[in-house]
C-alpha cells in the first residue's frame, strides 16, 4: 500500500514539474507547435516531388518559390497602401470636429451620441497625447511588435522547413522510444493528426485570403476610402473564431462615422453577404468540421488567449481538434476494443454451456432451455452496442 502511494506520489510531482517547464519555456514550445502545424499544412508540397524525376522537381521548387514570393509582393503592397490609407484617415480625424451621423436619425438621438462622444479631433488628441508625447512610445513599441514578429516567423518557418525535410527521421525516432506493441496505434495516431491540422490550416489559409479578396475589391468598387486597410482588416479578422465577423464591421463603422455614413452602411451590408456567403456555401467545402467541439474550443480559447494573447485564440481550434483526435484514439477506441474482447469472451462461454445441455440426457429441463434462448437473444441483441464503436 505505501509503494503504491510513493508511486502515485511521485507520479503526481513528476506530472507537476513537467507541466512547469512546460509552462516556463511556453514560448518555445509554441514557436514548436506552431512550426510542427505548418509544417503538416505544406506536407502535401513536399510529397508531391516523390517519385518524380529531376527536371519535374525542380520545376515544381521553381513553381512554389514563384507562388510565395509573389503572395509576399502582394502582401507588401497592401501593408503598405493600408499604411497609407491609415495615415490619411488618422489626419481627416485630427481636423473633424464632428461625427458624420445619417440624417434618418432623429435630432434628440443624435444629440445624445455627440454628447457622450468625443469629437474625432479630441478622440485623436487623447490617442497622440499632447503634442504628440505618446507617439513615439507607441511607434517603438510597433516596431518592437513588428520585430518579434518577423523574427518568430523566420524561426517557426525555418523549424517547418526542416521538420517537412526531416520527417521521415523524425518519426522514426520519437517511435523508437515507444514500446514496439504501441508503435503502430501512435503511428496511427500521429499521422490522423497531422493530416487533419494540416488540412485545417490549408483551409483556414484559403479562407482568409478569399474573404480579404471579396472584400478589398469590393470595397474598391463601392468607393470605400480605405479599401486595402478594410480588407486587410478582414481577412485577419477571419482567423479569429466565433467573433472574427463582428471584429470585421467594427473598423468599418468607426470610419463611416468619420467620412461618410452612407458608403460606411452599404460596406457594412455588403461585408455581411460576402461573410454570410462564404461562411455558408465555400467554407463547408474547405474545412472538415468532423473534430470540431464548440465548448472545449470556447475554453481553449479563453486559456490560450490569456497565456498567448491573440495568437491562442487562433490556434485554439487545431488545438481542439488534437484532443479530440487523442480522446477518441486513446479512450473511446480502446473501450470499444475492450467491448469486442469482452463479446467474444461471452461468446464463447455460451458455446460452452450450450454443448453442456446438449450433453444432458433427455428429457431437458424447461427452464434450462428457455434460459437459452433467452441469453443468446440477449447477447445478439447487445451485439451492436459492444462493437459499434469500431464500426464509428
Amino acid at each position: 500500500m505505501i509503494k503504491k502511494l510513493v508511486r502515485i506520489g511521485v507520479g503526481v510531482l513528476t506530472t507537476i514539474l513537467a507541466l512547469l517547464v512546460l509552462w516556463h519555456f511556453r514560448i518555445v514550445v509554441a514557436y514548436g507547435l506552431i512550426s510542427l502545424m505548418l509544417a503538416a499544412s505544406i506536407k502535401p508540397l513536399f510529397t508531391r516531388l516523390v517519385g518524380k524525376k529531376l527536371f519535374a522537381k525542380i520545376i515544381w521548387i521553381f513553381t512554389y518559390i514563384l507562388v510565395v514570393f509573389g503572395l509576399l509582393f502582394v502582401a507588401f503592397l497592401v501593408v503598405r497602401a493600408s499604411a497609407a490609407e491609415l495615415s490619411n484617415l488618422a489626419q481627416n480625424a485630427s481636423v473633424r470636429d464632428n461625427w458624420r451621423l445619417p440624417e434618418w436619425m432623429s435630432v434628440s438621438f443624435r444629440k445624445t451620441i455627440l454628447l457622450w462622444l468625443p469629437s474625432p479631433s479630441v478622440l485623436f488628441q487623447n490617442i497622440i497625447g499632447p503634442d504628440g508625447a505618446l507617439v513615439l512610445p507607441a511607434l517603438l513599441g510597433i516596431a518592437q511588435n513588428i520585430g518579434g514578429m518577423v523574427t518568430a516567423g523566420a524561426v517557426i518557418l525555418i523549424l517547418s522547413v526542416y521538420w517537412s525535410t526531416s520527417h521521415a527521421h523524425f518519426e522514426r525516432l520519437w517511435l523508437s522510444l515507444l514500446p514496439s506493441e504501441q508503435r503502430k496505434r501512435a503511428r496511427d495516431i500521429w499521422q490522423t493528426v497531422e493530416f487533419e491540422i494540416g488540412a485545417y490550416i490549408r483551409g483556414q489559409g484559403l479562407f482568409s485570403l478569399l474573404v480579404g479578396f471579396c472584400l478589398g475589391v469590393g470595397y474598391w468598387i463601392i468607393g470605400s476610402p480605405s479599401p486595402n486597410l478594410l480588407g486587410l482588416i478582414g481577412a485577419l479578422a477571419s482567423l479569429v473564431p466565433f467573433v472574427g465577423g463582428v471584429l470585421a464591421i467594427i473598423p468599418i463603422i468607426i470610419i463611416g462615422l468619420i467620412t461618410s455614413v452612407e458608403i460606411s452602411i452599404i460596406t457594412g451590408i455588403y461585408t455581411i453577404i460576402v461573410l454570410i456567403v462564404i461562411q455558408i456555401w465555400i467554407k463547408p467545402k474547405l474545412f472538415n468540421r468532423r473534430w470540431d467541439n464548440p465548448i472545449l474550443n470556447v475554453i481553449l480559447m479563453i486559456a490560450l488567449a490569456d497565456a498567448f494573447g491573440i495568437l491562442g485564440v487562433i490556434v485554439a481550434p487545431p488545438i481542439t481538434a488534437i484532443c479530440l483526435i487523442l480522446w477518441n484514439r486513446l479512450v473511446i477506441h480502446r473501450v470499444s476494443e475492450g467491448g469486442t474482447t469482452d463479446l467474444s469472451d461471452l461468446k464463447e462461454r455460451l458455446a460452452t454451456i450450450s454443448q453442456t445441455i446438449d450433453a444432458m440426457e433427455e428429457p431437458r429441463p424447461p427452464l434450462i432451455t428457455s434460459s437459452m434462448e433467452r441469453l443468446c437473444n440477449l447477447v445478439a441483441a447487445a451485439e451492436p452496442v459492444l462493437i459499434g464503436g469500431d464500426a464509428d
